[in-house]
C-alpha cells in the first residue's frame, strides 16, 4: 500500500482483520512487542499461562527500567524472575542500568514501518521514527507475544501540520506542550495524531520523539512523524541503516481534521500542577519558587537534552535552595555524556546524577520536599504521583529547567545573559554497546526463578447473569491509573504480587476502598469523563477485579483502562445520558439481570438505582469483547482454545 497517509499505508500492511474506517474494530499483526519490569513480571506469569514454549512475534524485549530501587528483595526478585523467563521463551533482555525502554528501543530496535506494542503508555515514542508503536495493558502485549493480533477500535487520524521554524531557547518539548493546551488529556481519544508539514523537516529524531512519547497525555492511540532524510541520519549515527525505509504520506492522503501549530510563533511552555494540559507560556509563571529540578525521564534525557542542559549549566552552579537530578535515559546517553564532558559539567555545577531509569517520574525515589515546587522535564504531573502528596509539579523543557536549576525559579531561557547553545542535533556517530542486552534463544529447559513476592495469577469467574451490588466509589472526571493503582517505592515492588497490591486501590482517593470492597463482592464504580488516563497499568484493572468490581459506570473512558477492564472481566459502561451521573450515590444498592442478553442486543443496558428509578447506560463493545467478559476475561478466553497461533 503506497498511497494514503503514513498511519494507513502502516496499517494497511498489518492489516488481519477488518477495514480502515474509523469507529470499526480492526485486528493487525504486531512486529515488536515490549515489556518492562513494573507490568512485564505480570505480563510473562501471563504468557507462562498460556502454555507456549516461546514467543511468536518477531522480536520481543524485555526491559528492566521501573522497579530499580532495591531496598528490599522484591525487585531483585522480579529482575531475576525476568531474567529467566527471556531465557525460557526467547525473548531478549535488557539489563537493569542499560537505560529507560523508549530510549533504548528507539536508539537499537526501532524501525519505520513496523508495529510495536508495548506495554507501557509512553511506547509511542518509537513513532519518532514512523514505527506505528501503541500502548496497551500487559495482557495484550502477552497475546502479541503469542503470536495474536492486536485488536483495537480504528482510530481517526489527525494531521499536525507544523509550518515555520523553532526559535532560539525553543524546543521539541514546547511542540507538544503547545498540543496540549490546544487540544486537553481528552483530545486524542480515538485518534492518532500524524504530523506533517515542512516544520517537520528539521526536527531530528531524539525530537520527533520527545513529540510522540508525550502525545500519550493526549490520550492518543499514538502518534507519528515520517520516516525520512531526518531518519536516515539518525539511523546512520546508530550503526542501523539497513534499518531504514522511506515512508511519507501520499499526495492523496486524507485526513479526519487538521491541527496547524506556527514553529515561529512559539516560545517556552510550561504546564502546570496537576495536568500535563495545563499549559501556560513561561512568563505566565515566572519568579515560582522551586526547590526541587528533574532533567531525564522517557521524555527528555537523549544525549542532545543532556547536552544542552550541561552547556547552560557550564561554569555555573545550581541555586543553593534548589535540588537538581539528573537521569540520562539509556546507557549509551550516560557514556557519551561522560566521554564528553557532560557529566563532570553537572557534578560541578551541583547536580547529582542518577542512574539510567524512570525514577522519579514514577515516584521511585528523589520525592520533593513538602508542600514544594519541582520542575521537570518528564511526561505526567498526576497529583501525589511524585511520591510528596502536596508537591506541586511543574513540566518544561530541559532549557526550562537547566535555567530554572540556577536561578531557584521558574525562568524564561531567553533571558540569560548567555549565547543560545548551537550543540547538532544529531552526533555523527552514537557510541554503540549492546553488550547489556542479552540476546535469548528459547531455551524450554531453562527454570523460570520465582521468589516469595511473586504471587499465583488469580483465577476469576465468569461474568453473571445478575450484577447486584453497593456503589462502592463516586468519582468526577480525568481519574487516573495513578489515582487507581498509585506507583511510587512503597507500592511499585508489589506488581506481581495481586493480593498484596489490591491494598492500595484507591488509596490516595479513599483509604477506605480496598477493605470496603472486600467485604462487598459484585460491587459498583462511577466515574466522570476520561476515566483511567495515563500509565497503562494493567494492574488499575486487575486489582478492582480481585477486590469484586464487577462494573465501572463512566461518562467516557480512556482506551488502554477500557481494553483492560474487559480483559479482566469487569463490565465498563457510559452514561446514555449524561445527567444520569447525577442520579447515583456512593453507598447506593444497585441491579442489573439478564445482563448477557441486554449486551448482545446492542441496545441500552438497564440498571436500577437505589430508588427504584431506571438508568439506561450503553457499551462500545465488540463481539470479540463481549466473549471475553462472558468468560471472565481475556486469559479465560485464551485458554479455552481461542488462540490463532498454538
Amino acid at each position: 500500500m503506497t498511497g494514503g497517509s503514513v498511519t494507513q499505508q502502516i496499517l494497511g500492511e498489518h492489516l488481519v482483520e477488518g477495514e480502515l474506517i474509523a469507529g470499526t474494530e480492526i485486528a493487525i499483526r504486531i512486529d515488536h512487542t515490549l515489556t518492562q519490569d513494573a507490568t512485564g513480571t505480570l505480563a510473562y506469569l501471563q504468557f507462562e499461562a498460556l502454555g507456549l514454549d516461546h514467543v511468536r512475534n518477531e522480536l520481543a524485549l524485555s526491559y528492566v527500567d521501573h522497579n530499580m530501587l532495591q531496598t528490599g528483595f522484591e525487585n531483585a526478585d522480579d529482575h531475576r524472575f525476568l531474567q529467566s523467563a527471556a531465557a525460557k521463551f526467547g525473548v531478549q533482555y535488557s539489563r537493569p542500568g542499560n537505560g529507560i525502554c523508549h530510549q533504548v528501543h528507539l536508539e537499537r530496535f526501532a524501525v519505520p514501518g513496523k508495529t510495536l506494542l508495548g506495554s507501557d503508555s509512553h511506547t509511542p515514542t518509537a513513532g519518532g521514527m514512523g514505527m506505528l508503536a501503541i500502548g496497551a495493558g500487559g495482557l495484550d502485549v502477552t497475546m502479541a507475544m503469542a503470536g495474536e493480533p492486536f485488536t483495537m477500535t480504528m482510530p481517526e487520524i489527525v494531521a499536525v501540520r507544523l509550518i515555520g521554524g523553532l526559535g532560539q531557547w525553543v524546543s521539541a518539548k514546547d511542540i507538544i506542550l503547545e498540543l496540549l493546551r490546544l487540544e486537553g488529556v481528552r483530545g486524542g481519544r480515538g485518534r492518532v495524531f500524524e504530523y506533517i508539514g515542512l516544520g517537520v523537516e528539521a526536527l531530528s529524531v531524539p525530537q520527533r520523539a520527545t513529540i510522540t512519547n508525550m502525545g500519550a497525555e493526549l490520550g492518543a492511540t499514538t502518534s507519528i512523524f515520517p520516516s525520512d532524510s531526518q531518519t536516515l541520519r539518525y539511523l546512520k549515527a546508530q550503526g542501523r541503516e539497513r534499518s531504514w525505509r522511506a515512508i511519507a504520506a501520499g499526495t492523496d492522503a486524507a485526513y479526519d481534521a487538521e491541527i496547524v501549530i506556527d514553529l515561529d510563533a512559539l516560545g517556552p511552555l510550561v504546564a502546570g500542577p496537576h495536568s500535563p494540559d495545563n499549559v501556560v507560556p513561561v512568563e505566565q509563571v515566572a519568579g515560582t519558587l522551586v526547590e526541587q529540578v528533574a532533567i531525564g525521564s522517557c521524555t527528555n534525557s537523549s544525549y542532545h537534552d543532556l547536552a544542552i542542559a550541561a552547556r547552560i549549566l557550564d561554569g555555573r552552579t545550581v541555586h543553593p535552595n534548589v535540588s537538581l537530578v539528573i537521569t540520562p535515559g539509556s546507557r549509551q546517553a550516560f557514556l557519551m555524556a561522560e566521554r564528553e564532558g557532560i557529566i563532570e559539567t553537572f557534578l560541578r555545577a551541583g547536580a547529582r546524577i542518577l542512574e539510567s531509569a524512570c525514577g522519579p517520574c514514577i515516584g521511585m525515589g528523589q520525592a520533593p520536599a513538602s508542600s514544594s515546587a519541582s520542575l521537570r522535564s518528564f511526561n505526567r504531573n498526576f497529583e501525589g504521583r511524585s511520591g510528596t502528596p502536596d508537591a506541586r509539579v511543574y513540566l518544561a523543557s530541559p532549557e526550562v529547567c537547566a535555567t530554572s536549576a540556577l536561578i531557584g525559579r521558574i525562568s524564561d531561557p531567553r533571558e540569560l545573559a548567555i549565547p543560545y547553545p548551537v550543540i547538532p542535533l544529531i552526533p555523527a556517530k552514537y557510541l554503540i554497546d549492546d553488550t547489556q542486552v542479552i540476546a535469548n534463544p528459547p531455551n524450554p529447559a531453562t527454570e523460570i526463578v520465582r521468589g516469595p513476592n511473586i504471587a499465583p495469577l488469580p483465577i476469576f469467574d465468569a461474568l453473571p447473569d445478575r450484577l447486584s451490588g453497593p456503589l462502592l466509589l463516586k468519582l468526577g472526571d480525568d481519574v487516573s491509573t495513578d489515582a487507581i493503582m498509585p506507583a511510587g517505592a512503597k507500592v511499585l515492588p508489589l506488581r506481581s504480587n495481586i493480593p498484596a497490591l489490591a491494598a492500595f486501590a484507591f488509596a490516595r482517593v479513599d483509604p477506605t476502598f480496598a477493605e470496603r470492597a472486600k467485604k462487598q463482592p459484585g460491587s459498583f464504580i462511577v466515574a466522570g469523563s476520561n476515566y483511567g488516563q495515563g500509565s497503562s497499568r494493567e494492574h488499575a484493572a486487575i486489582v478492582l477485579r480481585y477486590l469484586g468490581v464487577r462494573v465501572v459506570i463512566a461518562k467516557s473512558f480512556a482506551r488502554i483502562h477500557a481494553a483492560n477492564l474487559v480483559n479482566f472481566g469487569i463490565l465498563p459502561l457510559t452514561f446514555t445520558d449524561q445527567v444520569d451521573y447525577d442520579h447515583l450515590a456512593s453507598g447506593d444498592l444497585l441491579d442489573m439481570r439478564e445482563v448477557a442478553a441486554q449486551l448482545d442486543a446492542g441496545g441500552p443496558v438497564r440498571l436500577t438505582n437505589a430508588v427504584g428509578k431506571v438508568l439506561e447506560l450503553r457499551h462500545e463493545l465488540s463481539a470479540r469483547q463481549r466473549q471475553i467478559l462472558r468468560v471472565g476475561g481475556l486469559l479465560n478466553h485464551a485458554r479455552q482454545g481461542v488462540l490463532a497461533v498454538v
